[in-house]
């Protein structure tokens, strides 16, 4: 029996390849990334309060930290939960309505994200 890898095949579900891979590395590498600068600035002498947290999300350069790092969190979550939904859920409009389900969630959720780190 011969299998027929051509043009002809049609590839379903969450198989996108490199390009997931790719941003699934270096999402993670970003949020790695983040998590080190804040476990640096956490551990740097002083007494751990609200005046400590405020200062290390008061700088620019950690306020764009962490805006980059939220947005890498969502999409690495959207590439991850919209491989599950691909891989296991078969009907379509079920598929359908829980990837909108987690997108809206998503933008929810980092919009938040966002607003809390503004009101810092």
């Amino acid at each position: 029996m011969t299998q027929n890898y051509g043009s002809k095949r049609i590839v379903v579900g969450a198989h996108y390849g490199l390009r997931d891979w790719l941003s699934q590395r270096v999402t993670a590498g970003l949020m790695a990334l983040f998590t080190l600068v804040l476990i640096v600035q956490v551990l740097l002498p002083g007494e751990m309060g609200y005046d400590k947290w405020a200062g290390i999300f008061s700088a620019q350069w950690m306020k764009v930290l962490t805006f980059v790092t939220i947005v890498a969190l969502a999409w690495h979550a959207w590439v991850g939960v919209r491989d599950i939904w691909m891989d296991y859920v078969k009907p379509v409009a079920v598929r359908l309505v829980l990837q909108v389900f987690t997108i809206v969630w998503l933008v929810g959720c980092a919009g938040w994200m966002i607003q809390v780190l503004w009101r810092l």
